[in-house]
């Protein structure tokens, strides 16, 4: 019995130390911002990373990522919401590799052309 009750303390200190490992990994922040009138609809702007939907701006806001060290896979996309003319439809799936290093801090604008969305690098303006 001694030893089962020490055993599951150790188990369970190991457990706690996990979270504190992972906390050590280093960051990169992504901004991704829609404050300029680039992009010349009122829709809302699906942003993908690693083909998961992380984020979604409407006009003049901005959205800001913690990311971990590496290569990030990143689309842009319409989504379909209240306001009408919103469905995508047909769209070209244009997708942006961004490399983020330990401590980086990246900012990004939302653009247009005829291929579709894409990002723009932008200065921090800090």
């Amino acid at each position: 019995m001694r030893w089962s009750v020490l055993s599951l303390f150790g188990i369970l200190g190991l457990l706690a130390a996990s979270p504190a490992v992972q906390a050590d990994q280093d960051y990169g922040v992504l901004i991704i911002s829609r404050e300029r009138l680039e992009v010349a609809t009122s829709c809302e702007i699906g942003i993908y990373i690693q083909d998961q939907l992380a984020g979604r701006v409407f006009q003049e806001q901005s959205v800001s990522f913690n990311l971990p060290a590496g290569d990030v896979s990143i689309r842009l996309r319409l989504l379909p919401g209240g306001v009408f003319g919103c469905d995508p439809g047909m769209e070209a799936q244009n997708g942006t590799r961004i490399k983020i290093q330990a401590g980086d801090i990246l900012k990004f604008r939302i653009a247009t052309n005829l291929n579709g969305l894409y990002l723009r690098r932008a200065d921090l303006n800090y």
